[in-house]
């Protein structure tokens, strides 16, 4: 049979074959000839040997017994249409935001092991496996600010050394936002070092709501979604059905009118009122006047975050004064970290905090 094949006029074989012994390690074959198949290449390869020649994987020698099946099928584990390639985890900031979105998403949040060494260092280890998946981090960077960052920076490494696909940073309160630029000589601008942090880090992508500038978008090198919780206060003021003639929208200082101008263009384009804010240090503000009317009016301060409340207390005071009939102050970042006074303006303010638990609670 051999013979007959390398003397064939459609050998694969030059004629200089037929004349080598049968026994010549060259023709020891793996498998018979009567299961090959010839390959029909586009551009065929250029050898003197001819086209490749490959085995029929259909042949009954080469299929896998039953009990070689049934073992495979015991040890592989079950295929689960529904599984996904995303994956939740939280960090030790807000644990409990972490958990409600998982439960919206219908997931579970991935498995975390983070503790912290006797000398402060943070120590983290993710506990199930994220290669080639989709990781979302939800870790705000509230108080203590530079632990929580710190945090955050070393489980994207983590996430970033277990070979996940993409790794999404969820920052509801994005620290040092405030510090975006220089007002005076020789300072920093630590939201643009924070930026360079997260990106170096490996993080992706950004997911941040309500910055306290737009312009902190810009100091990231990789994509920034920003989100805003707008739409949720809105209901909030819808609830109160507040008349549209009554309401003014104010802004607590001059770097918020952008922020107050959109808000108000939502409310039936409502007249907007702005305080003219003087500070005199860090977290000390000191109101001097009131542009615009809210005489008998109902007054909406519309503010990014509330730190010390020294704003939105000394704003409150001064619209009672110029004859505002109602104060509502509405916030997303409920920082709260310094309650400075109980006076009226503070208890007005308290009565009218319109809470959006659903996107911070720190």
């Amino acid at each position: 049979m051999m013979a007959s094949l390398l003397q064939c006029p459609t050998s694969p074989f030059p004629p200089s074959f037929s004349s080598i012994n049968r026994r010549s390690p060259v023709l020891r074959f793996h498998f018979p000839f009567r299961h090959a198949v010839r390959c029909n290449l586009v551009d065929p390869i250029k050898f003197d040997n001819g086209k490749p020649y490959a085995p029929l994987l259909n042949t009954p020698a080469l299929h896998l017994s039953s009990t070689a099946t049934s073992h495979l099928e015991k040890t592989l584990p079950p295929f689960n249409k529904y599984d996904t390639r995303l994956r939740i985890f939280s960090g030790t900031a807000n644990p409990a935001l972490s958990h409600e979105i998982a439960c919206y998403m219908g997931l579970e949040l991935g498995k975390i092991k983070i503790k912290r060494f006797a000398d402060g260092e943070i120590y983290v280890q993710l506990q199930e496996s994220v290669r080639g998946c989709d990781v979302f981090l939800v870790q705000p960077t509230c108080p203590p600010a530079n632990e929580n960052l710190m945090e955050l920076l070393i489980m994207i490494d983590a996430c970033r050394r277990a070979s996940a696909k993409t790794i999404t940073a969820v920052i509801p309160y994005f620290g040092y936002a405030r510090a975006d630029r220089k007002t005076q000589g020789r300072e920093s601008i630590a939201a643009k070092l924070v930026a360079n942090l997260i990106t170096e880090a490996g993080a992706n992508r950004v997911l941040a709501c309500d910055l306290h500038s737009g312009q902190s978008i810009g100091y990231f090198d990789i994509p920034v979604d920003h989100v805003y919780g707008q739409p949720v206060i809105l209901d909030y003021l819808a609830s109160k059905t507040i008349c549209s003639d009554e309401l003014v929208v104010v802004s607590p200082d001059v770097g918020g009118v952008a922020r107050a101008r959109a808000f108000a263009k939502k409310l039936s384009d409502a007249p907007l009122a702005i305080v003219d804010k003087r500070r005199h240090g860090h977290n000390v503000a000191e109101v001097m006047n009131l542009i615009g009317d809210v005489k008998g009016k109902v007054a909406v301060m519309v503010d990014d975050m509330i730190d010390t409340a020294g704003t939105i207390t000394k704003g409150a005071a001064l619209l009672h004064q110029e004859g505002a009939r109602e104060v509502y102050a509405c916030s997303t970042h409920a920082v709260f970290r310094k309650i400075v006074s109980s006076s009226k303006s503070w208890c007005t303010f308290w009565n009218h905090w319109c809470w959006v638990k659903k996107l911070e609670k720190h």
